[in-house]
C-alpha cells in the first residue's frame, strides 16, 4: 500500500511540475515577445538601419548580423552582471567570495588563490557563490544578496537606455544598448518577480522562501557554508552533523529546508549508508514537499544506484529511461555524479563493461578541470564500489 500511495504521489508532483513549468513557460515566452517587441520599436525609433543609401540586400544582411551579434553579446553581458551583482552586494553584507561562474566557466577561490575551473548546472546560466557571515539571533542577510542580480540588470538597463538615445547617429551603438536594454528588462522581471520554475526557484522567490521562518534562513545559511566547505576541499561526511539532521513533514514542504534533506542523501552516500539513502530518498521524492526539479532529477540516479547495489527491482530501475530524466541528464552530462550513475548503470544493469570503460575515461577528462576534488574523490569512490559488486556478478 505505501508503495502505490508513493508512486501516486511521484506522479502527481510530476504532473504538477509539468503544469507549473508550462505555464511559466508561455507567461516567459510571453514577457519576452513584450519585451523584445518593445525594445525594437524603441530601436527602430531610434537608429536608422539604412547604411546610407538605398535599402539593399547587403544593408539589411548586415543590419541581421549586427543584430544578431548585438543579442549574443547582451545576454552574455547581462548574465555576467547578473552575478556580479550577487557578488557585490554578498561583499556589501559580509559575504566571503567563493565562486563567481558564467556559463561553464568558473572562477572558484581555492587556498586563498582563484583558480579557473569548468563547470555549468543545469537551469542555470551562472552562479556567484559565497560564504556567509556567521549567524546573529539565528539569522544572516539574504534580501540583498538574492536581489542583487536583478538590481545590477536593472541599473544597467536604465544606463543603456539612456546611452541608446546618446548614440542616435552612430546605429550598430544604438542598437546595441538598444538590446541591452530589452535584456537586462527582461532577466530583472524572471529574477525579480518570485517564480517556482521548472528546474529551480528564481532569486525573487528564495527570497521569499528564506524569510517564512528561521529554519529557511538556517537552511540558506547551511547551503552557502556547504558550498565554501566543498571549495577548501572538506568532503560532505566531514562537515558539522547538525548541518544534516533531518526536518519534519512540515519543514519539508520548504525549498531550503528540502535542499538540506537531499544534502543529508548526499552524506549518506559519501559515508557509504546505501539502504539508508535509499530509504531517506524514498521518503523525500513522496513527500508534498519543496523539492525543486533539479533536485528529483538528482536524487532519482542516487537512487536507481542504491538499487542496483542492492535488490535491483525493475520497477525501480527501468525509472532511468524516462524521458523527462534522460533528458535533464544530458544537460548534466559532464557532472561527475551523474557520470558515475551511468557509469554504475551500464556495469550492474547492461552488463557493459566496454560501454562502462567509455564513461569512466570521460569521468577523469572531466574531473581534471572539476572545482571540487574532494566532490570528485568520493564519486570515484562510488564508482569502484560499482566495479567491485559487478566483479561479483
Amino acid at each position: 500500500m505505501a508503495q502505490t500511495e508513493t508512486g501516486q504521489n511521484v506522479k502527481s508532483d510530476k504532473k504538477r511540475g509539468k503544469i507549473r513549468g508550462r505555464v511559466i513557460g508561455i507567461l516567459g515566452l510571453a514577457a519576452a515577445m513584450l519585451i523584445g517587441g518593445a525594445g525594437g520599436y524603441a530601436i527602430a525609433a531610434l537608429t536608422d538601419f539604412n547604411l546610407g543609401g538605398e535599402e539593399s540586400f547587403l544593408n539589411i544582411l548586415v543590419t541581421i548580423i549586427v543584430a544578431a551579434a548585438c543579442v549574443y553579446i547582451a545576454f552574455f553581458l547581462q548574465a555576467a552582471l547578473h552575478e556580479a551583482g550577487h557578488m557585490i552586494c554578498g561583499l556589501l553584507t559580509g559575504y566571503r567570495f567563493v565562486s563567481y561562474r558564467v556559463g561553464s566557466f568558473m572562477w572558484i577561490r581555492i587556498d586563498g588563490k582563484i583558480h579557473l575551473k569548468r563547470f555549468s548546472l543545469a537551469g542555470t546560466g551562472g552562479q556567484c557563490l559565497m560564504d556567509p557571515p556567521d549567524l546573529k539571533d539565528g539569522k544572516v542577510p539574504y534580501v540583498l544578496y538574492n536581489l542583487g542580480g536583478a538590481l545590477m540588470n536593472l541599473i544597467v538597463s536604465i544606463v543603456s537606455f539612456l546611452l541608446a538615445g546618446a548614440f542616435d547617429g552612430i546605429w550598430y551603438l544604438s542598437l546595441f544598448f538598444g538590446v541591452m536594454t530589452a535584456v537586462g528588462v527582461w532577466l530583472t522581471a524572471v529574477n525579480g518577480i518570485p517564480l517556482k520554475l521548472e528546474m529551480l526557484n528564481n532569486d525573487g522567490r528564495n527570497i521569499i522562501e528564506i524569510g517564512r521562518n528561521r529554519e529557511e534562513m538556517y537552511s540558506f545559511w547551511v547551503q552557502m557554508k556547504m558550498n565554501g566547505q566543498m571549495a577548501e576541499g572538506i568532503r560532505t561526511k566531514d562537515m558539522p552533523e547538525e548541518w544534516f539532521a533531518l526536518p519534519d513533514e512540515e519543514g519539508m514542504k520548504h525549498t531550503m529546508t528540502m535542499a538540506r534533506a537531499v544534502a543529508s542523501a548526499g552524506r549518506l552516500m559519501d559515508e557509504h549508508d546505501f539502504a539508508g539513502a535509499a530509504e531517506l530518498i524514498d521518503r523525500l521524492l513522496a513527500a508534498d514537499s519543496g523539492l525543486t526539479g533539479l533536485h528529483r532529477y538528482l536524487l532519482i540516479p542516487e537512487r536507481i544506484y542504491c538499487e542496483l547495489l542492492g535488490e535491483r527491482r525493475e520497477e525501480i530501475l527501468d525509472r532511468w529511461k524516462e524521458k523527462d530524466l534522460q533528458k535533464v541528464l544530458k544537460q548534466m552530462k559532464n557532472y561527475p555524479q551523474v557520470i558515475r550513475a551511468e557509469y554504475a548503470y551500464a556495469l550492474l544493469r547492461d552488463h557493459d563493461e566496454e560501454k562502462a570503460e567509455k564513461i569512466r575515461r570521460r569521468f577523469d577528462k572531466v574531473t581534471k578541470s572539476y572545482p571540487y576534488p574532494a566532490d570528485a574523490q568520493s564519486e570515484r569512490e562510488l564508482m569502484e564500489i560499482a566495479q567491485s559488486a559487478a566483479a561479483e556478478l
